[in-house]
């Protein structure tokens, strides 16, 4: 496993974490307490010693999972996990201090950890990443030492650069791979220059960049990728990374082409993001196994050649770019 600093915190993180959405459950299957466990702890095994959860992961599970596994832990494990997405109505105005503090206070709980290592706001309303209130809070619980550094997750890259505007923030959360790419043009310089570490998250644009994915894939009822691919329930573009399934699958016909003979479609995906030194931390999920040690696998690839760089961003440009560039 390679390790990367995350920005200003100064963490070595490895270049490969695990996002925990799917860990155990949460895409069509019911959160099962032993598989995420399973999964936790081979991924630490292997080196990973990242993680990143959220308070509403299946309704607070995933936060206590993975505290188990820390707690049993010898090793420093860092622990990242969100707060906001339980406030509804989900608008700016039912941001309170008073809520977020309790949510963290909830987290804490959940996981059974004196301190979160990293605390980042989930996706919230556009206009709170304007709000001196908000992001004081944050420098009070450091203080307090409920937590050890502040992060935002956005969907949107002039977000990110908002709240990178305050000094409390230490990470920019963000999605980015092969067909959302326009967070590699701005976002990562003002990141870079503020030395604020980058998290990446749905690297595998929801599993269209493992390949797997054919048009006679059926999901379940359960699955965001049934019922959230028009934006129904939560951003659209955390589904397939917002893009049309039509558009998608002509652009992973090139790139499996492009890559023909080179090994796993997948893992390439990954080391052509961690090609970006401007990266922190890349957060592929696993429901089980097998996805795990090809995600670490991902790592020791060798690196990615301009030819193929080059392509990969011209089939961005001919199949993906306009269904997605502006949106996001």
């Amino acid at each position: 496993m390679n390790y990367r600093i995350l920005g200003k915190t100064g963490w070595k993180v490895s270049e490969i974490g695990l996002g925990t959405w799917q860990v155990g459950g949460g895409w069509g299957t019911a959160f099962d307490p032993k598989v995420a466990e399973e999964i936790l702890h081979e991924a630490f095994d292997r080196g990973v010693n990242f993680v990143d959860t959220a308070d509403v992961y299946d309704g607070g599970a995933s936060e206590a999972a993975v505290g188990q596994a820390v707690r049993g832990r010898s090793e420093k494990i860092y622990v990242a996990t969100k707060c906001g997405r339980r406030i509804q109505p989900h608008i700016d105005e039912t941001y309170s201090i008073d809520r977020l503090r309790r949510h963290v206070e909830d987290s804490l709980r959940n996981t059974g950890l004196n301190r979160l290592d990293l605390i980042q706001l989930h996706c919230p309303p556009t206009s709170v990443y304007q709000r001196d209130d908000i992001f004081g809070l944050f420098e009070k619980l450091k203080a307090e030492g409920k937590i050890a550094a502040m992060g935002v997750s956005v969907e949107k890259v002039e977000e990110a650069i908002s709240a990178m505007e305050y000094d409390v923030v230490s990470s920019v959360q963000v999605i980015f791979n092969m067909f959302r790419q326009k967070p590699a043009e701005d976002l990562f310089k003002v990141a870079s220059t503020k030395n604020v570490g980058l998290i990446i998250r749905v690297p595998l644009a929801s599993g269209l960049l493992t390949g797997k994915i054919t048009p006679e894939t059926t999901f379940s009822k359960d699955d965001h990728r049934h019922f959230n691919r028009e934006g129904k329930a939560f951003d659209k573009g955390e589904t397939f990374a917002g893009v049309p399934l039509e558009k998608a699958f002509p652009a992973v016909e090139e790139i499996r082409e492009l890559f023909k003979g080179d090994g796993a479609l997948a893992a390439l995906a990954l080391r052509w993001i961690l090609m970006y030194d401007e990266v922190s931390v890349v957060i592929p999920g696993a429901s089980k196994l097998s996805q795990l040690e090809a995600n670490v696998y991902a790592g020791q690839l060798p690196p990615l050649t301009k030819n193929q760089m080059d392509e990969v961003k011209k089939i961005y440009d001919k199949h993906i770019r306009a269904e997605v560039h502006q949106l996001w």
